[in-house]
């Protein structure tokens, strides 16, 4: 299995990869772990990955460009643009860490631990330009119902459940399908108890909604196009969008949370 993970601080992962199942699933040649620097897609002198979001707001979004050149670099080919998508291998995963995600579950890591190869998009700031998921992305994942300062903590997490799958990584082999989430076992629904619920709050997205997608500069790439209503100055047009885009978002991703929206 190889891990490939695409950041703007490539140092955070040097204590993480060197300890525990990781380190040794390593050595033995189980896994192997890359870690990218997102600055060197850049093409100016300050090495710019990010800019100011569309429509207005907090924050600074990650540019599409330097992201689409890392993965294609990674994967040795081009992934298409708006007129003709091109077609990747099954056996590879482009996984975007995002608050905004589908949950990740030991389920989702026994998927992945069948991949050959699994490609992870650590955003920051205030995220990803939309199009990096729609369109680079093959899927976006939430570690939980929590804000990060940034995917890589989250990369980690899922590099972690995922190695300790790979066979011969634990040692033995029971060691996993005896544990939490195996499957083997069931446990009464009068144990487990409702978490909290934390996540992005904003005059446009309830608090039970998945943030709104986010775009930056520039307003067309590869065919893909930044939503008119983003730089047409109405803002109240705006809000009405992000708030739509937020339920959408909410109910391809985290469905669950849509029964928790508060009833108007």
């Amino acid at each position: 299995m190889r891990f490939d993970l695409i950041t703007i601080f490539p140092e955070f992962f040097t204590g993480p990869l060197e300890h525990g199942v990781v380190r040794r699933a390593r050595e033995s040649g189980i896994a192997e772990v890359r870690v990218q620097d997102l600055r060197e897609f850049t093409k100016d002198r300050h090495r710019t990955v990010d800019d100011r979001p569309f429509g207005g707001g907090e924050g600074m979004v990650l540019k599409p460009e330097p992201l689409f050149e890392a993965v294609e670099s990674l994967l040795g080919q081009g992934v298409g643009d708006a007129a003709s998508r091109a077609e990747l291998d099954p056996n590879t995963a482009i996984v975007l860490m995002s608050a905004a995600g589908e949950r990740f579950t030991q389920e989702t890591a026994r998927r992945y631990a069948q991949l050959k190869r699994l490609i992870f998009i650590c955003g920051r700031y205030e995220g990803v330009d939309e199009r990096v998921a729609e369109h680079l992305a093959t899927e976006e994942i939430s570690v939980g119902d929590f804000v990060l300062s940034g995917g890589e903590l989250a990369a980690m997490l899922v590099i972690d459940a995922v190695t300790r799958l790979l066979p011969g990584a634990l040692g033995n082999e029971a060691s996993s399908q005896n544990e939490s989430f195996s499957g083997q076992r069931e446990v009464p629904d009068e144990t487990c108890e409702d978490s909290a619920l934390t996540s992005h709050e904003s005059p446009v997205t309830s608090h039970l909604l998945l943030d709104f997608p986010h775009y930056t500069r520039p307003a067309e790439y590869r065919g893909w196009k930044v939503p008119e209503v983003l730089i047409g100055g109405n803002h109240a047009e705006v809000a009405k969008w992000r708030r739509a885009a937020a339920l959408e978002k909410t109910r391809r991703n985290r469905p669950d949370l849509l029964s928790y929206e508060p009833t108007e």
